[in-house]
């Protein structure tokens, strides 16, 4: 089970992105399949940090989950990750996600519609095929433009996703989908249906997009500490967001009503403003009890490392293709990782 599992490095946020470098050194002598970087500009920039990364590691892929569309023109975008590729000897995975709609706003980035996103990929493909692409649409107006080198092997390009939506377009169009953290097993192998009859109905093969379950692992290695801020306030963090939460609690078929009454508390100025990160933390720790512990035990991999091991093994029954470990970092898995090393597929 082992060679289907992938690490994010540097979740949330953080001030300095070195200690990445050694996440990822370690993470590949566990013998993950995939080193995970969630774009934040002021410290975990991609083409920054996973330049790093294709120099510090050997084998395993690089994968972008994620970055947001408009926040790059699609001539950067492509040339970045045509760069990546060459630096990695092809480990790149480029990911996106949709955005986060009233904070784009506010910076002025463009939040794309679902025909925008759609352009936007096939954009970058042509790019990287030597096409000279000329668009106008909802993707943006690009009179003229071209990649003077194409790209010979150009990177999977993969979504995260958790409405049905999204879900649809990941199996028409998109090489695989990050699901959401705190989806329940049930609410897994109800998106992978999506996702699977999706790409049926567009005429592609419906195993040929990859789907990955980010799954928060909180094994009782860590310390109480540890676990407040990779369970608890992780989860707080995305259900005190609306157009984060609710898709998640729909999925998993959930009452909504735990949710509001979070949102309602205004914990969301966190998010993106300055505060201090440990306080930050705390309070959206502390906040957790506005939520059903339901929703921490059957949303994530919790309890002795036999137990985190069968939950991640229903994921994949569910009919993952991958498991994403979220929370904690390569430094913190060794013990889950021995454990699946063991475990037959």
């Amino acid at each position: 089970m082992a060679d289907v599992l992938n690490s994010y490095i540097l979740p949330g946020r953080i001030a300095n992105p070195l200690e990445g470098l050694e996440q990822a050194r370690l993470g590949e002598q566990l013998g993950l399949s995939g080193i995970v970087l969630s774009e934040r500009w002021d410290s975990k920039e991609l083409g920054s940090v996973m330049g790093a990364l294709s120099q510090v590691t050997q084998r395993v892929r690089l994968i972008a989950g994620i970055t947001h569309f408009g926040t790059r023109h699609p001539l950067v975008q492509a040339g970045m990750s045509a760069t990546m590729q060459m630096l990695s000897g092809g480990r790149f995975v480029l990911g996106f996600g949709r955005s986060v709609p009233p904070l784009f706003q506010k910076l002025g980035i463009p939040v794309l519609n679902n025909a925008g996103m759609t352009d936007y990929i096939d954009i970058l493909r042509k790019l990287w095929a030597g096409e000279t692409v000329c668009y106008n649409g909802p993707a943006g107006d690009y009179p003229e433009m071209e990649l003077a080198q194409p790209c010979a092997n150009p990177p999977p390009i993969i979504i995260g996703a958790v409405g049905p939506k999204t879900l649809a377009l990941a199996g028409a169009h998109f090489d695989g989908i990050l699901l959401h953290p705190f989806l329940t097993v049930e609410g897994v192998a109800r998106s992978v249906k999506i996702v699977r009859n999706a790409a049926r109905a567009a005429g592609r093969d419906p195993m040929s997009t990859r789907i990955y379950a980010i799954v928060v692992a909180a094994p009782d290695t860590l310390t109480p500490a540890q676990r407040q801020n990779i369970l608890e306030a992780r989860a707080v963090s995305y259900f005190m967001h609306r157009q984060i939460g609710q898709p998640i609690v729909r999925m998993n078929e959930w009452d909504e009503a735990p949710m509001s009454r979070l949102i309602e508390t205004g914990l969301s100025k966190f998010e993106f403003g300055q505060a201090d990160v440990a306080e930050s933390r705390r309070q959206l720790a502390a906040a957790v009890e506005y939520l059903p512990r339901e929703w921490l035990e059957s949303g994530a991999a919790s309890g002795s490392i036999s137990q985190c091991a069968d939950r991640l093994a229903e994921y994949l029954e569910a009919g993952a293709d991958e498991i994403l470990l979220h929370g904690t970092t390569p430094e913190q898995q060794g013990e889950l990782v021995a454990e699946l090393r063991h475990r037959p597929l």
